[in-house]
């Protein structure tokens, strides 16, 4: 196996090597031209977030600065934003489905390094994968630690350290992030009605 197969697999890996260092050059030369294009060269700054990322869908957009190792290893589904200084170590996959809000300063992290000082200096670590489902708003300032899976329908408070799984349909946060309740149609209908007066305020049918 390679090195970058090694990686994507979970496998013990050496972060040094020179294919991967290779691989992680040609992401920061890409982000360099993407995170210092302006909002005149939109269309070239959205073909290049695409050419940086292994899968997108129609409408995904990623406000600069926006930082990652090799790009190819995150996938985004349709209807996606995130907002500045999104940071992605993409050592493993990184899967985010539709509809999803990550707000400025979030950190989505695969890599782990060994907890023995010898082994780390060796430039030997691992990585674990991580998931984010469909319908879900992360707010700002927000870590998401190695191997979690953040379930769909959820909303991630601001400042919150994930580290371990969220489940669907709930609101989560904290350091550590744990589930503080479940989304209800109490919530749907609070905010359908703020969405009905907005309508007849304003005449726009949204």
């Amino acid at each position: 196996m390679t090195e970058m197969e090694r990686m994507i697999s979970g496998k013990l890996y050496h972060a040094l090597d020179d294919s991967l260092r290779e691989d992680m050059k040609e992401c920061k030369l890409k982000l360099y031209k993407f995170n210092n294009l302006t909002m005149d060269n939109l269309k070239e700054r959205i073909e290049i977030l695409r050419s940086i990322l292994g899968s997108t869908e129609e409408m995904v957009y990623i406000e600069p600065p926006f930082y990652c190792d090799y790009g190819k290893n995150i996938s985004v589904g349709n209807n996606f934003y995130a907002n500045y200084n999104l940071h992605v170590l993409d050592c493993a996959k990184v899967t985010i489905g539709e509809n999803v809000l990550i707000g400025p300063m979030c950190g989505i992290y695969t890599a782990c390094h060994p907890i023995d000082a010898e082994i780390r200096k060796t430039g030997l670590e691992v990585a674990k994968e991580i998931k984010i489902g469909n319908d879900v708003w992360i707010g700002g300032g927000v870590t998401i630690n190695p191997g979690v899976t953040i379930g769909s329908n959820v909303v991630i408070g601001s400042g919150s350290v994930v580290t371990k799984d969220i489940p669907d349909n709930c609101i989560a946060f904290g350091n550590p992030c744990t589930v503080q309740r479940k989304i209800t149609d109490a919530d749907k209908e609070y905010w359908q009605r703020l969405r009905e007066e907005y309508q007849e305020q304003t005449g726009k049918k949204i």
